[in-house]
C-alpha cells in the first residue's frame, strides 16, 4: 500500500502540469480581449506574462485556442502587429525544458539575441518583464512616422497665432489731418454770412482739399511735436468783373492771384492742437481798384482732462471785401452812385470759443460758449468822400448746449439749444434805430459714419430772433446746418455743406436778412495724379420787412495734374453771378487761371 502511494506521487511529480490560461475573458464573445498579450501559467504553477502567439495561427486562431503552448513559436508579444514590409524574423528551434527564455530579444533586424537563463524556475523580474509594460516596440517603414505627424500632432488656432506685422521701409507718410475749415458751421451765428459772394464761399470751401493719392501727398516738416504742411500757389490768368459791379461799370483784367496756406497738427499720445491758416491776395493790374485780399483760418485745441472729459478750444478768423455794388453799402451811403467807389472796403469776423464735454456712459453733454465781432472798414468814393460803417461793428455772445446719445460708433443722435445776443458798438444807427437782439434756435440732427462712406453730420430746427426796437419785426424762419462726406468709390468724393442764419443789415425799416448758403463739391481722380473737381454754390437773401431780394449761384471747375509731391499744375475757371431786385447790384463774373501749387 505505501508503495502504491508512492509511485502515484512519483508519477505525478514528473508529469507537467496542465497550462492554465489567465486571460481576460470578453463576456461578449466569449474569448480573450487580447490573445498574445496576455498571462500564461509557469511550470512553477504562477501566472507568467504571454511572450508570443504560437508559431502557424494568426490572431484569429490564437483567439480559438486558449491552451496554446507558451514556449511555442518564436513571435514576440507586440509583434504580431508588425507592418507586412517588415523582414520575417527566423523560427528558433523548441526550447530545451528547464530553460527560461525571458532574456532574449529582437533586434531592428529581426534576429533574437540575448542569453538564456539556466535556472529551472526563474522568479525574479527581468529586464524584459519590467519593459513589456510599455507600449509595444513596432517595427515599419520611414512613413509610419510622417503619418504620425500629420495625423496626431493638432494644428495651432489662428485665433492664437501671432501676426508679425512687417516693418514699413521707405519715406513715411504723414497721418491723416482732418480739415479744419468748416467756413460754413461757424457762420450760422455770426452776423456777416449773407455779406459774403457765393463765389467767395465756395472758393473758401474748396479750400479744405479731400486727401490725394498717397504716392502723391505732401510730407511735410516735423517741427519738434507737430507735422507742419506749408503750400504756396501762384497763378495768371483773366477776370472778366473784378470789381463786381452791374455790367456798365465791369471792367475786366489781367488777374495774378498769389496763395499761401500752412497746417498744422500736433502728435501727441493725449490732446491735440491743428490748425489751418489761408491768405490770398488778387492783383488786376489793369483795375487797381478791384485788387483785394481774402484770408480765413482756424486753430482747435483739445485738452483730455480725463477718461470722460475733454476741454475744446477754438479761435478763428475770415477777412474779405464789400463788393461796391452791395445793398447795404449803397444805403450806408444814401445814393446809388457807390458803384464808383474807388476801393473795395475789408470786412472782417473773428472770434474764440470754449467749450466743455462730458460723457456718461453712451451719453455725452457738450457746454460751449462763443464771442464773435464784426468789423466792417471805411469805403472811399472816387470824388474822396469817405463812407464811415462804423456804426455796423457788433459784437456777438452765444452759448450751446449739445446732448447726444451714442446708440452705435457710427450713429449718435443729438440735441441743441443756441442762444445768443448781438450788440452794436453804436447804440442808434443812422436813422436813429437800435438794432441790438436776441436770439434762440432749436435743432435736433445726427451724427453718422455709414459703413465709413457717408460721415458728417446734419441737423434741422427753428430760430427765433427778437430786436429791441419794436419797429423791427420778429425774425422767425427754419435752421438748416449740414457737412456730409460722401465715398462714392476709391476715386470718387462727393462733400455737401449747408447752412442758415439771420444777417445783420442796415436797410432802414429791415430788421434782418434770412440768408441760405449751400455748396457741393465731386472730386474725381482720372489717374493717380490727375484729379477733376467741379463745384457749385448757392446763396440766397431775404430781406425781412423789405422787398429786397438776392439770389446768387458760382460754379467752377478744377484740374489738378500732380508731377511730384511737392509740385502740382492747376487750371481753374470760376463763374459766379448774383441777381438783385436793388438796382446796379447785380452783375457777373467769369474768372479763368493757370498756376502752380508747391509742397515744400
Amino acid at each position: 500500500m505505501r508503495l502504491g502511494v508512492a509511485a502515484l506521487a512519483v508519477a505525478l511529480a514528473t508529469t507537467p502540469a496542465v497550462a492554465q490560461r489567465f486571460d481576460a475573458t470578453s463576456p461578449v464573445a466569449g474569448q480573450p480581449d487580447n490573445p498574445g498579450i496576455g498571462q500564461d501559467t509557469a511550470p512553477n504553477g504562477l501566472p507568467t506574462l504571454r511572450r508570443r502567439i504560437p508559431d502557424g495561427l494568426s490572431r484569429d486562431e490564437g483567439r480559438a485556442s486558449p491552451g496554446g503552448d507558451a514556449t511555442s513559436g518564436e513571435q514576440t508579444g507586440g509583434d504580431s502587429l508588425r507592418s507586412p514590409l517588415s523582414p520575417a524574423i527566423p523560427t528558433q528551434s523548441q526550447a530545451q525544458p528547464g530553460l527560461s527564455q525571458l532574456d532574449t530579444r529582437i533586434t531592428t533586424g529581426g534576429q533574437r539575441t540575448g542569453g538564456s537563463s539556466t535556472a529551472p524556475r526563474n522568479l525574479a523580474p527581468s529586464s524584459l518583464l519590467r519593459t513589456r509594460a510599455a507600449p509595444p516596440r513596432r517595427l515599419g517603414t520611414a512613413t509610419r512616422r510622417i503619418t504620425q505627424e500629420i495625423t496626431q500632432v493638432p494644428s495651432p488656432a489662428l485665433r492664437l497665432t501671432p501676426i508679425i506685422q512687417q516693418p514699413v521701409v521707405g519715406v513715411p507718410l504723414p497721418q491723416a489731418t482732418t480739415p479744419v475749415r468748416p467756413i460754413l458751421s461757424l457762420l450760422p451765428l455770426s452776423s456777416a454770412l449773407g455779406l459774403l459772394t457765393p463765389g467767395f464761399i465756395l472758393g473758401t470751401d474748396l479750400a479744405r482739399a479731400i486727401p490725394t493719392d498717397p504716392a502723391y501727398a505732401p510730407i511735410g516738416y516735423q517741427v519738434g511735436t507737430f507735422t507742419v504742411l506749408p503750400s504756396f500757389a501762384q497763378s495768371i490768368g483773366y477776370d472778366s468783373n473784378p470789381d463786381q459791379t452791374s455790367r456798365e461799370f465791369a471792367k475786366g483784367s489781367v488777374a495774378l492771384r498769389t496763395e499761401a496756406a500752412v497746417d498744422f497738427q500736433s502728435n501727441w499720445s493725449s490732446s491735440a492742437l491743428q490748425g489751418s491758416l489761408r491768405g490770398a491776395y488778387l492783383e488786376t493790374p489793369q483795375n487797381e481798384a478791384a485788387s483785394r485780399p481774402a484770408a480765413d483760418g482756424t486753430v482747435r485745441l483739445r485738452i483730455d482732462a480725463s477718461r470722460d472729459l475733454h476741454i475744446d478750444a477754438e479761435g478763428r478768423f475770415l477777412v474779405d471785401t464789400q463788393r461796391t455794388s452791395s445793398p447795404n453799402l449803397q444805403a450806408a451811403a444814401g445814393n446809388l452812385q457807390v458803384a464808383t467807389a474807388t476801393s473795395r472796403p475789408l470786412l472782417a469776423v473773428y472770434g474764440a470759443s470754449l467749450g466743455a464735454t462730458e460723457t456718461f456712459n453712451r451719453l455725452s453733454v457738450t457746454l460751449r460758449g462763443s464771442v464773435d465781432r464784426s468789423e466792417f472798414d471805411n469805403a472811399r468814393l472816387s470824388d474822396g468822400t469817405i463812407i464811415n460803417q462804423a456804426d455796423r461793428n457788433l459784437n456777438q455772445y452765444s452759448l450751446q448746449l449739445r446732448t447726444a446719445y451714442e446708440v452705435n460708433p457710427d450713429f449718435s443722435p443729438f440735441v441743441d439749444l443756441l442762444g445768443d445776443t448781438r450788440v452794436y458798438d453804436v447804440r442808434r444807427d443812422p436813422t436813429g434805430v437800435p438794432r441790438d437782439s436776441d436770439g434762440v434756435a432749436f435743432a435736433v440732427g445726427a451724427s453718422f459714419g455709414l459703413a465709413r462712406t457717408l460721415t458728417g453730420e446734419v441737423s434741422a430746427g427753428i430760430q427765433h430772433r427778437t430786436y429791441v426796437d419794436p419797429s423791427l419785426r420778429d425774425v422767425n424762419a427754419p435752421l438748416v446746418n449740414a457737412a456730409l462726406v460722401w465715398s462714392a468709390s476709391p476715386l470718387t468724393t462727393v462733400r455737401l455743406t449747408a447752412a442758415t442764419g439771420v444777417t445783420e443789415t442796415t436797410i432802414p425799416g429791415s430788421s434782418g436778412i434770412l440768408t441760405d448758403v449751400g455748396t457741393l463739391e465731386v472730386q474725381h481722380d482720372l489717374l493717380r495724379n490727375l484729379s477733376l473737381v467741379v463745384g457749385g454754390s448757392f446763396l440766397r437773401n431775404v430781406y425781412q420787412g423789405s422787398t429786397i431780394r438776392e439770389n446768387g449761384f458760382s460754379a467752377t471747375a478744377r484740374l489738378d495734374y500732380h508731377l511730384t509731391r511737392w509740385l502740382t499744375l492747376r487750371g481753374t475757371y470760376i463763374y459766379q453771378q448774383i441777381n438783385s431786385t436793388v438796382l446796379g447790384s447785380s452783375f457777373n463774373e467769369n474768372t479763368v487761371l493757370l498756376g502752380v501749387r508747391v509742397n515744400p
